[in-house]
């Protein structure tokens, strides 16, 4: 069981610190890309990640989950959260900025709240929650400059960012729904997930997984970082704040991510924002924040 002084409280701290991690994690993609191919970065975070993950179980004496069927919904887990869109995001980040990435990644609240209500159809949607999408995706066409066609950004890795955000939005309502009621020790769910995503991408790691023989200190650095706390500790917090605070509650951590990621990105690899990208991103909290109902308007 989770311990029970994780109350609404004490799950804050965790939280803040996702946001910045989660935040980072696109400036540490792109570095990571200066050696490995997109799957190489795929399978570095996984397998980084989960061997900081077991040394931890280890450490705390955490065992594993033994039911097979828990271990099949983790992996499903694990392509929603870690392969597929570990996958997706990097691949994308060839061809757009991190600074893009990081705020086209706070959609996802919005995809959660979209896939819980017409395709899960666990609520039937609220005049606030479909006036908080269409504001959020009002949002995206702005940070993506629709009406200049999109500006220098692909198609094909806009649609990759947006693939890998409705992965994030299936995530929450599947871990509501076969992970949380089992009652698994966070570190022991985490553990078991980011394995079994790094046990699925290391084939494909294997047949083309390093794109050439540069091992610079700082690429190198910035994937164990991405590795050990965004793929290992990150995932311990993510399931704490989803114990304590609920599903709606753990995605909306995107509220901090996009702000984190603009800054460094800026700051460190010296990436340039048009204005539409920070007006949009604040667009599309701002519809989060309204389909969440953390802004009030009159509710039907």
């Amino acid at each position: 069981m989770v311990p029970s002084s994780l109350n609404n409280k004490s799950w804050l701290p965790a939280y803040i610190a996702l946001g910045i991690v989660w935040g980072c994690s696109f400036i540490f993609i792109k570095l990571g890309l200066e050696f490995l191919t997109p799957v190489g970065v795929a399978f570095g975070r996984t397998s980084l990640g989960a061997l900081a993950l077991v040394a931890i179980s280890k450490f705390r004496k955490i065992s594993l989950p033994t039911d097979k069927k828990i271990w099949a919904h983790l992996w499903v887990l694990a392509m929603l959260l870690n392969v597929v869109p570990g996958v997706l995001f990097a691949l994308a980040e060839t061809h757009v900025t991190s600074v893009l990435a990081g705020i086209i990644n706070a959609v996802t609240p919005l995809m959660t709240l979209s896939v819980m209500m017409t395709i899960l159809r666990e609520e039937k949607p609220k005049t606030y929650q479909v006036l908080g999408l269409l504001i959020g995706f009002l949002g995206v066409l702005t940070v993506l400059g629709a009406w200049k066609g999109l500006g220098s950004n692909p198609i094909s890795s806009v649609l990759a960012l947006l693939a890998a955000v409705t992965c994030y939005g299936f995530s929450y309502p599947y871990s509501r729904k076969f992970i949380l009621p089992h009652n698994l020790q966070p570190e022991a769910a985490a553990t078991a997930q980011v394995s079994l995503a790094a046990a699925t991408l290391l084939p494909f790691y294997l047949m083309d997984g390093i794109a050439r023989d540069y091992y610079a200190p700082g690429p190198v650095l910035a994937m164990i970082a991405l590795g050990v706390f965004g793929s290992g500790f990150a995932y311990i917090w993510n399931f704490q704040i989803m114990v304590a605070a609920g599903g709606a509650i753990a995605s909306s951590v995107t509220y901090v991510t996009p702000v984190v990621a603009v800054i460094v990105g800026v700051v460190f690899l010296g990436e340039s924002v048009t204005w539409n990208e920070p007006l949009g991103g604040v667009i599309v909290l701002l519809g989060a924040a309204i389909s969440q109902g953390r802004i009030r308007i009159n509710r039907s």
